[in-house]
């Protein structure tokens, strides 16, 4: 009997878990990704915490794994359409967008070198430009250029087209409909920046120079916007005096009711690429409560030792302008009982995580709490949760988590599926 595949919904790092788990373990796995690239929101790091190592090295081998697999289908710029129970097993509609580059790419540049058009780059969240012809970033898989149609303007497309000597540039290329069937469905959805702006008295998007913690990790990232290099977005200047905002967002029955659990562990891991670039910068971490648990503990006290780092636990009530491009914090002081204003360089809200479903749930007959996060008890037979689509977790947890859930999808299969 031909063995049904595995749809993964979603390219993350729990998503590509499960694939290549459940492929090396000798089953069918189909990935369905919204972005023109899989890794996720862990491609957008720096570094892990608390090892400090780069995750673009983990990605690699699983890119590779995925790559030299042929159980392993994978779609990208795609999203589920339609789903319905047939007998034991799952029909599957997917639409995929198309690229306009096809797989005659070979990562050449030049349809990006002769792009007149430009767009926000969106893997920096905003915070460079790229051109219209673009790879999403330097490791990115499958490694192939897309061209964004809606930064096209007039004809300009044609001059990728010229510029590329392989014809991989297909401007006539079409959207499809492609249809599978499956005996497990894992939604591993992953999540988003909540949208800090929602709170008004914190001042992003508003205040030049506060920033969320991803955008953090993507300036201090090699292939960021800078190079690198922690430097204020408004001006370039090198920001040696960093606040970092805690709970923004999170733990607040007017934005996400609870813990977000990775941002008081991302803070502190900021506060060491701040450190390590700047030695005599100084860092503030205002904190609700400091929440490191398990064997993050000693991370934090490596943290909190090192010299320029202080924790306020504290409030911040609001975030101003001040001159020449600085950032008033007010709050607070909860153990002095004082009301503290101080001016920094630069602010990092470490806004919380905001499950992806919240905005566009998977219509499976699932049950959603209020925030966006699945109930997995209301989960039928052969449909699993993973990662953060139930709940805020960090990167070792997800991949855990994934292994457990590829070995329950391999048993979905062998029960013959959503029976």
């Amino acid at each position: 009997m031909a063995q049904e595949c595995i749809l993964v919904i979603g390219g993350g790092i729990s998503g590509l878990t499960v694939a290549v788990e459940a492929a090396e373990a000798g089953y069918d796995v189909c990935v369905v990704e919204k972005n023109p690239y899989l890794g996720g929101r862990v491609a957008q790091l720096n570094k892990y915490f608390p090892k400090l190592c780069p995750p673009l090295c983990g990605l690699e081998i699983n890119y590779r794994r995925i790559k030299e697999n042929p159980r392993v289908r994978f779609y990208t710029l795609a999203e589920v359409e339609k789903i319905s129970a047939k007998g034991g097993s799952f029909d599957v509609s997917i639409k995929v967008n198309p690229r306009y580059v096809n797989d005659r790419c070979v990562a050449c540049d030049a349809c990006a070198q002769a792009c007149p058009a430009e767009k926000p780059d969106d893997f920096n969240f905003g915070m460079s430009r790229t051109k219209a012809a673009y790879l999403p970033f330097d490791q990115a898989f499958p490694q192939q250029y897309v061209i964004d149609s809606k930064a096209c303007k007039g004809d300009c497309g044609k001059k990728c087209q010229e510029a590329c000597k392989y014809g991989a540039v297909d401007l006539g290329m079409k959207g499809e409909t492609v249809n599978v069937s499956a005996s497990a469905i894992v939604m591993a959805t992953g999540w988003n920046p909540y949208e800090i702006a929602r709170a008004d008295n914190l001042g992003f998007g508003k205040v030049k120079n506060v920033i969320n913690n991803m955008m953090m990790e993507r300036l201090a990232a090699p292939n960021g916007p800078t190079g690198g290099k922690i430097l204020r977005p408004s001006d370039g200047k090198e920001a040696k005096k960093v606040a970092f905002v805690q709970c923004a967002g999170s733990r607040d029955e007017n934005h996400l009711p609870y813990c977000s659990y990775i941002c008081c562990m991302a803070s502190l891991k900021q506060t060491t690429y701040l450190k390590e670039q700047y030695p005599d910068a100084t860092a503030d971490i205002f904190y609700i409560d400091i929440r490191t648990p398990g064997k993050y503990e000693k991370f934090y006290w490596k943290v909190r030792d090192m010299e320029g780092v202080k924790l306020t636990k504290g409030k911040v009530a609001r975030v101003e302008q001040a001159a020449g491009g600085d950032v008033k914090v007010v709050l607070e002081d909860i153990l002095s009982g004082k009301k503290v204003e101080q001016t920094f360089d630069m602010v990092v809200l470490a806004s919380g995580m905001e499950p992806s479903t919240r905005t566009k749930p998977v219509q499976l007959g699932i049950t959603y709490t209020d925030e966006g996060l699945i109930v997995p008890s209301s989960l039928k037979p052969g449909i699993y949760a993973v990662g953060s689509a139930k709940s805020p977790v960090d990167v070792a947890k997800s991949m855990q988590d994934a292994t457990g859930v590829a070995l329950k999808s391999i048993q979905s299969v062998l029960a013959g599926g959503a029976k």
